[in-house]
């Protein structure tokens, strides 16, 4: 259980510096920084749902997607299509920026940031 805690823990840093950086006057840095955080927080929301499936249910899962779905199935998390479309996202940021598409990304980043709090919460919580 030890690299489930520290997972757990660094999801909860991650979103927390995520919230810190959406709560500032939004600058291009702040907009890139913003986008940079959302990237860190959705990989390790899937990498700590990994393990946590794993360790707790005996499921193996390889994808980021595949995760969410089974972590859906299996009541982690809620509203699987959101999540869905947030692996998406991260996929086109990491693949594709220009200024027209940041500014696309950072106004979806708050309600990531909502599921990304109730996740790390309800992990937290177990």
């Amino acid at each position: 259980m030890l690299k489930l805690e520290e997972q757990i823990n660094q999801l909860a840093k991650a979103v927390s510096r995520l919230g810190e950086s959406l709560a500032l006057p939004k600058t291009d840095i702040v907009r890139d920084s913003a986008i940079q955080r959302f990237e860190f927080c959705l990989d390790l929301s899937w990498k700590t749902l990994k393990t946590y499936l794993e360790e707790n249910k005996g499921i193996i899962v390889k994808s980021p997607k595949e995760t969410f779905r089974i972590a859906y199935q299996q009541g982690v998390i809620e509203y699987d299509t959101k999540w869905l479309s947030l692996v998406d996202l991260r996929n086109e940021t990491v693949h594709t920026y220009n200024e027209a598409f940041a500014e696309e990304v950072y106004n979806q980043l708050s309600p990531a940031l909502d599921l990304l709090k109730t996740l790390s919460s309800k992990l937290n919580q177990r």
